[in-house]
């Protein structure tokens, strides 16, 4: 299985010691080379910086092709963008996103979308992680100041509970 990611999902993952689902549900994690920069780079002084360097298995990427249209008239980042972009020219299996406005304009694209939660989740259905971890998971997450609504919250919940 092929893959996009962008920025939260790694940040995510790294900040609660999970990045490897990545490697481990994924056959191939691509990382558009605008996130590269905003998670290795711009993010080298923080606490998972060194989780970065040693994730070899991370296959960095540029689209081939430039926006049509400015990324901020659609309320997206630079990283957003080249996610979009790459997924626009090779078709993963998912794009990795958590962000509203970007997930929107992925769903308008046709683009299958999962998040952090949906990673996690995919976790528990395979057997990497017991739901008691998962769970705990997105405890984690929420005490790192990772942003969740509610209604994700209660989504993935009710999810993991129903998860086999």
């Amino acid at each position: 299985m092929r893959v996009i990611v962008n920025a939260t999902p790694l940040i995510a993952l790294a900040a609660i010691g999970r990045l490897h689902l990545l490697q481990d549900l994924f056959g191939e994690v691509i990382v558009p080379q605008a996130v590269y920069r905003e998670v290795a780079v711009a993010g080298a002084t923080k606490p998972d910086a060194d989780t970065w360097a040693t994730a070899h298995w991370l296959r960095i990427m540029t689209p081939d092709q430039e926006a049509a249209f400015d990324a901020l008239l659609l309320g997206l980042d630079a990283g957003e963008m080249e996610v979009l972009l790459l997924a626009r020219q090779i078709a993963p299996d998912w794009v990795l996103i958590d962000e509203r406005q970007a997930r929107r304009v992925a769903f308008a694209l046709g683009l299958p979308v999962k998040g952090t939660l949906g990673i996690l989740l995919s976790a528990v259905i395979v057997g990497f992680l017991s739901k008691e971890q998962a769970l705990s998971d997105l405890q984690s997450l929420l005490d790192q100041g990772i942003r969740i609504s509610p209604r994700w919250q209660a989504w993935f919940h009710s999810e993991v509970g129903a998860a086999e």
